[in-house]
């Protein structure tokens, strides 16, 4: 199952940025034995301003996926639940997991209604870059905990 990260905006060569591409080497190296990768980043920007202008540009990349919104009012899950619905939808032949992270005003109402299901790092806001490295970190640790690495530890 191929797992895309999808972003609203383009993030600047920061430490943020660097962490984000080691966690996804490291998940797609980890996840081909699991049938999971090859994970990557995809960054899009709205052609018009606002919500809307941002769901047209992330919509497209919706086709054929089993998408996840990150939303402050979304499931907060442990690393090994998430791991789980992961393995879940490998397992049902879902072919491609795309996880969305909206822009500085978060995501387009009907946009959300079209995903199958909306995650959260807590009710806190996050800054967009922690955000990505975070995510990406937990596609790396649920690649970990299927693979049964010890990374992650209960």
């Amino acid at each position: 199952m191929r797992v895309t990260i999808l972003a609203v905006g383009r993030l600047p060569r920061s430490p943020e940025t660097e962490l984000v591409k080691l966690y996804v080497e490291r998940a797609t190296a980890a996840g081909r034995a699991l049938g999971l990768g090859p994970v990557e980043v995809v960054e899009v920007e709205g052609r018009k301003t606002g919500k809307a202008g941002e769901a047209e540009a992330l919509r497209p990349h919706f086709k054929d996926a089993h998408v996840l919104v990150c939303d402050e009012r979304g499931r907060a899950l442990p690393s090994r639940d998430f791991a789980a619905e992961v393995a879940r939808l490998r397992d049902d032949g879902v072919r491609r997991l795309v996880l969305v992270i909206g822009g500085a005003d978060g995501l387009d109402p009907g946009l959300m209604a079209e995903a199958q299901g909306r995650i959260a790092f807590g009710p806190q806001t996050w800054p967009h870059a922690l955000v990505r490295a975070m995510l990406a970190e937990q596609v790396y640790r649920a690649v970990t905990i299927l693979a049964g690495s010890p990374y992650h530890r209960d």
